[in-house]
């Protein structure tokens, strides 16, 4: 059995994600979806109710009186929230624990998912891009396939190492090579697993731009540009570190400049105790 073969057979013993994800990433973006068919979906989980009202009810959102239902919740806090919320759930499921091949600790690809999730969305704001949830879930679950990918990098490591350093190649390229599959490309596997719409799997397949013509997607553009601000603040930099192309066309083409990009980051950072506090509500 080849790597690739072992390497996919691995991400059928994910643990499937809870069914209500589904038809919610179909309608999250609808202009014409309401409140009601928001909550309509998350209701009928007992599981994920039962989180979001308990992470909704935290000293993080200080809600004046407690949400006693789903409905509630989403009165006060809004649907964005609680759709935003639901993701969380799911990729705190996966992505808790350590990635020792990545030299991650435990968390830490955690922290950055969900710090490159929220600039993302707030970079979608600022642009006034239609699809901002999207581009929020698809940020936060696009390094999804290094928490399979992690055990293979540790046994093939040194061969990657010497790729990088050596010939040139982007850490994502090296991975390609050796394992016969890259992390971005085994998380849209995931994501496809999973049901996720064809365009979600592309913005997780797509995520480092591999050909610059990507850029011209807004949607990936702004997801790319989130996860190299998280690089430039220290967050998601293990193994791989900054061994990935840099394309500046990105920035250009969604009109974000260099003092946008430190006015993020600044703007950031001083939320970063809010991070800090979401991390271990959500």
């Amino acid at each position: 059995m080849s790597n690739l073969q072992i390497v996919i057979k691995e991400i059928k013993n994910l643990k499937p994600i809870p069914a209500v994800v589904t038809p919610l990433l179909e309608i999250i973006d609808d202009p014409n979806a309401s409140m009601k068919d928001i909550t309509k979906i998350i209701q009928y989980d007992p599981a994920i109710t039962a989180d979001i009202l308990r992470t909704a009810n935290s000293a993080y959102f200080g809600l004046k009186r407690p949400a006693e239902t789903i409905q509630e919740a989403a009165m006060m806090l809004g649907t964005d929230h609680v759709v935003d919320l639901v993701m969380l759930k799911l990729c705190r499921q996966a992505a808790k624990g350590a990635q020792k091949g990545y030299d991650l600790h435990e968390g830490a690809l955690w922290k950055y998912s969900v710090s490159s999730a929220l600039i993302a969305k707030q970079v979608a704001v600022q642009l006034d891009l239609p699809n901002k949830n999207s581009i929020f879930t698809a940020s936060l679950l696009k390094d999804i396939g290094k928490t399979v990918l992690d055990k293979f990098i540790q046994d093939a490591f040194e061969k990657i190492s010497n790729l990088v350093i050596n010939e040139n190649f982007s850490f994502m390229e090296a991975e390609k090579q050796i394992i016969g599959v890259d992390h971005a490309e085994l998380g849209a596997m995931i994501a496809k697993m999973w049901k996720f719409s064809p365009r979600m799997v592309g913005i997780i397949r797509n995520h480092h731009l591999s050909s610059e013509t990507m850029v011209r997607d807004k949607d990936l553009a702004v997801v790319y540009l989130s996860d190299c601000i998280c690089m430039m603040m220290g967050m998601g930099v293990g193994a791989d570190g900054l061994a990935y192309r840099f394309h500046r066309q990105a920035m250009d083409h969604i009109g974000i400049s260099a003092e946008d990009t430190l006015k993020i980051i600044a703007d950031f950072a001083c939320r970063m105790e809010e991070v800090e506090m979401l991390l271990k509500v959500a």
